[in-house]
């Protein structure tokens, strides 16, 4: 079977929502000596971009939503353990991540929590519908350096904008990173709220993290690390 077989079967899986097909997909190919990190990125990231797409242009609704969203869940279950991590590395460090206040989609948090979980980090996964406050007040507790923003739907990036304005009122706008991410999210969108980077897709928003992470300087930067 060709590797473009494998990413499509996964890709297709995901989006049909069938939950036991992704897992079966996942595990076939790690049996067949793929990359685990390539069948999320080429099958896995592939379907849960579709499924965004289909949800915006009210091709799809909620219930098919979540469906995909299990079936990713299903197929992230048994790749991301597969992923080599090397013994001998420094930690980057905590962050925290979240949807924000007003949606209820998890589908590409849950995949960049995986995967970041996965590079070492150690991921405080907040949920959805997170209010600002809450963001900032587990930070706090936890000593995290990074707060993770998601939002799918274009009426919730304002949200991601709140927790920003939040941090600034409180006085601790220079003590975190901030990064954002999500359908509707642009390069353009990142740089007018202020953030301090955002990626595209999972493994791009792994990289920022990673990239912000070992930076010696503190936020808020002049220019958003961007990978898109």
């Amino acid at each position: 079977m060709s590797d473009n077989s494998y990413y499509q079967r996964m890709t297709d899986a995901v989006v049909n929502g069938e939950i036991a097909e992704a897992a079966r997909v996942a595990q076939q190919a790690l049996e067949a000596g793929f990359n685990a990190l390539d069948v999320i990125n080429k099958g896995v990231v592939g379907g849960t971009d579709k499924l965004g797409a289909l949800f915006q242009d009210f091709e799809i609704f909620l219930p098919e939503l979540i469906m995909g969203g299990d079936a990713a869940k299903a197929a992230m279950a048994i790749l991301v353990p597969a992923i080599p991590i090397k013994d001998n590395y420094e930690r980057p460090g905590k962050i925290v991540m979240g949807t924000v206040f007003g949606d209820i989609h998890d589908i590409g948090k849950n995949l960049c929590a995986a995967m970041l979980a996965a590079t070492g980090f150690e991921v405080t996964d907040l949920g959805v519908n997170v209010a600002p406050k809450r963001f900032v007040a587990t930070a706090e507790e936890i000593g995290a350096k990074i707060i993770g923003l998601s939002a799918l739907m274009s009426t919730s990036l304002y949200y991601q904008q709140d927790v920003i304005n939040y941090l600034k009122d409180a006085g601790l706008r220079d003590k975190y990173y901030v990064i954002v991410g999500g359908g509707p999210v642009t390069p353009d969108w990142i740089r007018k709220i202020g953030a301090d980077g955002g990626g595209k897709q999972a493994n791009n928003v792994v990289e920022v993290c990673k990239q912000l992470a070992f930076n010696p300087k503190r936020p808020p930067f002049d220019e958003p690390l961007v990978i898109w």
